[in-house]
């Protein structure tokens, strides 16, 4: 998955930068790239969700203080919008730039805002899938009014400022701005005698337990979408949708590399001299593999698809085991007297390799103190 772009690199302005400069550089951007500007162009429609992305997060001083601190991975869990398409842009900010374009395709009840949350995964269930139950806070329409926001049986009154149309037109030189009315927020009406329950919101926050279904083989960064599990939307409109960020605990003898799994496995001098079985571990348990005769510290022995599972379907990665030979720290004494022992053997026969490397060892020596 592709990483994100750093939100102060993608609008251009200093880290310190004030919320006047910030917001000066998001429109400058919103209209370099609006969709009737560039039709057609993927490439500027992401780039225009983008920097309203970067815009939504830099303008909130919570959110700005945690991404600050902790970067994207701190901003988990506190509703950052998802802008699937440009139109979604238009409905949280199209009132920074107003319609300098002409005004857009009228919309029906706006859907739910969508939600993300981090899910914790152990190594062992990220390859064989799992099912985890989480408990989220989401925003829910009103029971008692029905998210209107009026008090039940009381009508909602219309906007003096729009006359009920939702929308205002101001003249800026030769062009006519179309923006959604701040005094009812674009409904066109406005509420006279509030929700006692909530307070005129339309909405209330409510507890969700939600049971998500992983899939084996996912790793850090990968997002599950929960359809129609996010915030609700106007009345009329559909949810938003969850998204489960998986991250995948560090596991104490395996490493992950893509689908493959590395670990180390020590072994002693007489296995990695004579070879012999020794016990590996693999994600079902210990298996028996048999070391060869002179195996060195730091080789590397493959284990055919006893990695992780693909996400996607494929072959299963391997597990790759490093051997690393121990020099052993406290010897018995009949340990030690069979070391000297060997040690005397090794005196008297030099390996191919050793000779070879003692013999350029010679020739450097006798080279430094040759006369000029």
């Amino acid at each position: 998955m592709a990483s994100k772009r750093d939100y102060y690199e993608v609008l251009g302005v200093r880290r310190d930068a004030d919320d006047e400069e910030i917001k000066r550089a998001y429109r400058k951007l919103a209209m370099q790239y609006h969709p009737d500007r560039n039709v057609g162009d993927p490439e500027a429609e992401q780039k225009f969700k983008e920097a309203a992305e970067a815009y939504e997060v830099l303008r909130d001083p919570q959110k700005r203080q945690r991404y600050d601190r902790y970067g994207h991975a701190g901003l988990e869990g506190l509703n950052v919008p998802h802008f699937q398409d440009a139109q979604s842009v238009f409905d949280l900010f199209g009132d920074l730039f107003g319609d300098l374009f002409g005004p857009r395709r009228p919309r029906g009840p706006q859907p739910g805002r969508d939600i993300e949350v981090l899910v914790e995964l152990d190594l062992l269930e990220a390859a064989r899938g799992v099912r985890k139950t989480i408990t989220i806070q989401r925003e829910e329409l009103c029971g008692d009014c029905g998210g209107q926001g009026n008090r039940r049986g009381s009508p909602p009154g219309i906007c003096r400022r729009c006359h009920g149309q939702g929308v205002v037109i101001q003249s800026q030189g030769f062009f006519r701005i179309q923006q959604a009315c701040r005094a009812c927020g674009g409904r066109g009406s406005v509420i006279t005698d509030p929700c006692p329950r909530c307070l005129g919101r339309g909405r209330v926050t409510a507890q969700r337990t939600v049971e998500v279904a992983i899939p084996p083989g996912v790793d850090n960064g990968n997002r599950i979408r929960l359809q129609g599990e996010g915030e609700a939307g106007a009345p009329g409109a559909p949810r938003g949708d969850l998204y489960c960020l998986v991250k995948v605990r560090e596991h104490h003898l395996f490493q992950r590399d893509g689908n493959h799994l590395l670990c180390q496995v020590p072994i002693t001098f007489s296995q990695a001299a004579l070879g012999g079985d020794i016990e590996i571990p693999t994600l079902e348990g210990t298996r028996t593999y048999t070391l060869k005769r002179g195996t060195q510290s730091g080789d590397v022995i493959r284990i055919p698809e006893q990695g992780m599972p693909s996400l996607r379907g494929g072959r299963r990665g391997d597990l790759l085991v490093q051997l690393i030979v121990e020099t052993p720290k406290h010897l018995t004494k009949r340990q030690e007297e069979l070391f000297r022992e060997l040690a005397e053997l090794e005196r008297s026969h030099v390996p191919p390799q050793r000779k070879s490397f003692l013999e350029k060892l010679k020739e450097f020596f006798a080279a430094e103190t040759a006369p000029p």
